[in-house]
């Protein structure tokens, strides 16, 4: 069976983002059946539906990089109790124009990491909530990762077998839902 093309995106901007790690560390881990590619959010202007009669180059590359994905997986982190803003921004982006939501019908799983025990746990459900508004498939349970410093490493493996069994124990069920969605 062919793998399934997965677009990750990673709500943090950040060069050294521990949820960067944690999406790095997914790619690897669910590369049996997964095909991974990352999605860029860095360099997209933000959004202003005047822009959208001549979109910027890096929006239309969004809109081509999830359309082509059989299923998207967040990682992100939470800002003040709610997702990033370049992360919301690739969401507006890639949702526009009105009638072209690229986002419509992907299966989307969620997952994020922080130092604490559930911090990415108001930024995900806001992010469910925004994913099914826009008709994605949000599939997968809740997804908290408390990040220590030894948790994945230099080659983004995860260290604890714990952790490790429960994300793949993730990605295999994601999988198989996309899988049932694809056929």
């Amino acid at each position: 069976m062919a793998k399934l093309k997965l677009a990750i995106v990673v709500g943090s901007t950040r060069r050294d983002s521990i949820n960067r790690k944690l999406a790095e560390a997914l790619a690897k881990l669910g590369a049996d059946v997964f095909e991974p590619s990352f999605v860029r959010i860095d360099d997209l202007p933000l959004f202003n539906q005047d822009l959208e009669a001549d979109r910027p180059e890096p929006t239309l590359r969004l809109k081509r990089e999830i359309e082509a994905a059989d299923a998207i997986l967040i990682v992100t982190p939470e800002h003040n109790r709610s997702i990033p803003a370049a992360l919301k921004n690739a969401i507006d982006w890639a949702s526009r124009p009105y009638g072209k939501n690229s986002w419509a019908g992907k299966p989307v799983a969620v997952t994020g990491a922080s130092g604490g025990a559930v911090g990415t746990a108001v930024a995900q459900n806001e992010l469910r909530m925004i994913m099914t508004n826009l008709a994605g498939v949000v599939a997968g349970g809740q997804v908290f990762i408390t990040f220590k410093e030894d948790l994945i490493d230099a080659n983004h493996e995860i260290t604890n077998e714990g952790t490790r069994s429960f994300l793949l124990g993730f990605l295999d069920g994601f999988a198989k839902i996309v899988g049932k969605l694809a056929a």
